[in-house]
C-alpha cells in the first residue's frame, strides 16, 4: 500500500511509505524530481 497526498492548489505533497526496495534513492527518484520541478516552478 502506498499512503501519499498532493494538494491541487498548491506546491505540496507527501509520501509515507518505505521506497527502497533496493538500496539507494533510485525507488524514490521521481519524488526527488518532483520536488525540484515545484521549486523551480516558484
Amino acid at each position: 500500500m502506498v499512503e501519499g497526498v498532493r494538494l491541487t492548489d498548491g506546491r505540496a505533497f507527501s509520501v509515507q511509505y518505505h521506497p527502497e526496495a533496493a538500496a539507494g534513492p533510485h525507488d524514490a527518484e521521481y519524488l526527488f524530481d518532483q520536488f525540484v520541478e515545484l521549486m523551480e516552478g516558484q
